[in-house]
């Protein structure tokens, strides 16, 4: 089942206080991005952030679950109504990841 574009909208405005958020369809669901750099998929109208250790320490009790069939585990974002939130998490999540990317 593909994620409905109204959900992936909604998402997307929710995460928008951690900069420009933007998505791209991938294969019937979306890549979700902040300031170009991916942070997560919206599969099957559900919102998964990678794991980041920035992540965890926000949400320390969330699931852990794979987007689709043979993905690594991502964070599984059930509540997506907290627009602060999420955008602090996003904001951690997306310093952790520009980190790691100026490392490689």
């Amino acid at each position: 089942m593909a994620s409905n574009a109204d959900f992936v909208q909604y998402v997307a405005d929710q995460c928008s206080g951690a900069g420009e958020i933007t998505t791209r369809k991938m294969f019937g669901d979306y890549g979700i991005y902040c300031n170009g750099l991916i942070f997560g998929l919206i599969c099957d109208n559900r919102l998964f952030i990678k794991p980041t250790a920035a992540a965890r320490s926000i949400v320390p009790d969330v699931c852990l679950l794979p987007p689709y069939d043979g993905a690594r585990p991502y964070l599984y974002m059930a509540d997506v109504d907290d627009r602060d939130f999420l955008s602090h998490l996003v904001r951690a999540t997306c310093e952790e990841l520009s980190q790691l990317k100026k490392k490689k």
